[in-house]
């Protein structure tokens, strides 16, 4: 399910659904006109944030953070997100490789 610009703001957490990067968990970092810029302070840094289309992405939770976002805490929310959330089961997967 994607979301909309709308609900995605700064501080959001979202999965990419599509592309390269699909299945990896950022931050969004900025939105408008149907795109949001998104990053994950590791390969995708705050200063050169990645542009994914709207439809391509969907939100994980509300606005995780409200401050100032650098590489740094962008990576410790991620991580913090990752650690905290319910991993799959091998029954979970159904013959998918993680």
């Amino acid at each position: 399910m994607s979301g909309s610009v709308d609900e995605i703001k700064a501080g959001t957490l979202v999965k990419a659904l599509a592309g390269r990067d699909k299945g990896s968990y950022f931050v969004a970092v900025g939105a408008s006109g149907g795109f949001v810029d998104i990053a994950d302070g590791r390969r995708r840094k705050v200063e050169k944030p990645k542009r994914k289309n709207v439809k391509h992405i969907s939100p994980v939770e509300g606005q995780i953070y409200s401050g100032e976002l650098t590489n740094r805490k962008l990576r410790r929310l991620i991580s913090e997100y990752l650690t905290h959330a319910r991993l799959p089961k091998a029954d979970d997967l159904d013959g998918e490789v993680l």
